[in-house]
């Protein structure tokens, strides 16, 4: 009697947790938890497929490394002609004189011993090198660009504020993107497809502007632009600035940044602050530069250029433009979540209407109800009194199902409800197992109570045997599979679970309240 009580205790907790956890999706006032979350195939959204642009980064790397070279060539007093980056992934140096031929061929040994020399050559004292990236290491930055772009991706889309995307790398440099319930598609497209790359530099204020316009640029120099809007004519300003080249401080130490609101003029501008070693890096830049302008650039567009008029201490500075404050916090998530390592563009894109998925679940429902009366109409007719208690646990058990998405905050697709589908059959089927055996104890000359124990204890083991094994193969398929696999087998493991409660805890119960407290003669099975 005392363990009667406690699965008494057990059922009823269980059942209503489920309740609870369901109450929200029925109406969202009635409860503080989330309601059950709806795939991209029932209540639509944006599908797309991005490519990185993995050669980029190693482009970068090579950029990167041309400047290592040169400042150590200078910092050894190494003598040299030339350096510079050619086609793309290859540096090209030249040095004259024997001692600085003799003092690189040692740099090369220590300190450069990453680079791969690719030719050399030696004419008049003259040495001619092209030096590249090792193989494996140019797959390696590849490798890593792909999974920085995702995981920078994921965080953007984090703070963007969508319920349950899906997220995966597939193949070597591709994501695959599902982004459910979204409705601005092109916004979304611009925040996951912004480089984000910020970077400060000084303007060349030296040569002349007009000059390099047409088509003069010195070198070290390059033309940038910023597009502002006359908001009395509404039309775009294309203001052009001569900058230069050297980026003095990036937006790799950058710790948060946040939209305020000018008191002043009432415009958005975005809030920026440096870690430690980004705070001591812009103190230096902005002492060594007082009255100079410092050009703010955002993946090489010039948001604005400030004269700076004293040392900024603190580690604090602001991107002031003509943006709206959508805008400007769609600009704030990007720098929080940082730069993307490469260049991302969208090879494939879909987008599902919200109509297309109401007529999903329409569907799905009709055949989860037809399914379900079948099964509950056969269970009546065939096991009388008993097939009606099965049927009552099998709503319970779709009940649970339900819950058990709400709690866990899974998502429910179109595969999914094929799988809750699949575990009303499966539901039955353990009742039927424990039904038959009950019938061959009662067929033998045993009590009802007797016959009923029996049949639970010796159905039990079948029952664990085939769940259990279906159990892992739906965690196998969670695990491995795509969006559409995954929902199937998330339904399908809460399910299985369900099952093997309703058919071994509950339909038991309802058995042993009958035959021990109702003390029914005869059992209708």
């Amino acid at each position: 009697m005392k363990n009667f009580s406690w699965r008494v205790i057990i059922v009823f907790t269980v059942i209503i947790a489920a309740i609870v956890y369901i109450l929200p999706t029925i109406n969202q006032g009635w409860w503080p938890h989330k309601k059950i979350n709806l795939g991209l195939d029932l209540q639509g959204g944006m599908h797309l497929v991005l490519e990185v642009d993995t050669d980029k980064s190693v482009e970068s790397t090579i950029e990167r490394m041309t400047y290592e070279v040169r400042s150590l060539l200078k910092k050894e007093n190494i003598r040299y002609i030339g350096i510079d980056r050619i086609k793309d992934s290859k540096i090209s140096l030249k040095i004259r004189g024997n001692n600085n031929i003799l003092s690189f061929n040692k740099l090369l040994d220590t300190e450069l011993k990453d680079l791969r020399v690719l030719s050399k050559s030696t004419d008049d004292e003259i040495l001619t090198m092209i030096l590249n990236l090792p193989d494996n290491e140019t797959r390696h930055i590849k490798k890593l660009a792909t999974e920085q772009a995702l995981e920078t991706i994921r965080n953007r889309i984090d703070q963007f504020g969508v319920n349950e995307p899906d997220i995966r790398r597939q193949g070597e440099k591709r994501i695959l993107i599902q982004l459910p319930g979204i409705k601005d598609t092109q916004r979304a497209k611009e925040l996951i497809g912004k480089t984000a790359l910020l970077e400060f530099k000084l303007l060349d204020e030296t040569h002349d502007l007009n000059a390099a316009l047409k088509g003069n640029i010195p070198a070290g120099s390059e033309l940038l632009y910023q597009d502002n809007e006359d908001t009395a004519t509404e039309r775009a300003i294309r203001t052009p600035y001569l900058v230069k080249k050297r980026t003095l401080l990036t937006g790799e130490y950058l710790t948060d940044a946040r939209v305020q609101i000018d008191s002043q003029f009432n415009e958005s501008y975005i809030s920026i602050n440096f870690d430690k070693k980004g705070a001591r890096i812009f103190e230096r830049i902005t002492e060594e530069n007082v009255k100079k302008r410092l050009a703010i650039v955002l993946d090489n567009k010039v948001y604005s250029a400030p004269v700076i008029q004293e040392k900024i201490t603190g580690g604090e500075a602001r991107i002031t433009g003509s943006f709206t404050t959508e805008e400007a916090h769609d600009l704030a998530i990007v720098l929080r979540a940082g730069a993307l390592p490469a260049p991302v563009k969208i090879i494939e894109e879909r987008t599902v209407g919200p109509s297309l998925g109401a007529d999903s679940i329409r569907k799905g429902l009709i055949s989860m109800y037809v399914g379900g009366m079948l099964v509950v109409l056969f269970m009546v007719v065939y096991y009388k009194v008993s097939g009606l208690i099965a049927n009552i646990a099998l709503i319970l058990n779709i009940v649970l199902i339900a819950g058990g998405l709400a709690a866990f905050q899974a998502t429910l697709t179109l595969p999914g409800i094929a799988g809750i589908i699949l575990t009303i059959g499966m539901a039955v089927d353990a009742n039927v197992l424990i039904f038959e055996r009950i019938r061959e104890e009662m067929s033998l000359g045993k009590t009802q109570r007797a016959a009923v124990n029996a049949g639970y204890s010796r159905a039990t083991l079948t029952i664990l045997d085939a769940n259990v094994t279906t159990l892992i193969a739906a965690l196998v398929l969670f695990q491995f599979g795509t969006g559409p696999i995954k929902g199937f087998a998330v339904t399908l493991s809460l399910g299985v679970l369900a099952s093997l409660f309703t058919a071994l805890i509950l339909t038991r119960l309802v058995f042993d309240y009958l035959l021990i407290n109702r003390k029914i003669k005869s059992l209708s099975i």
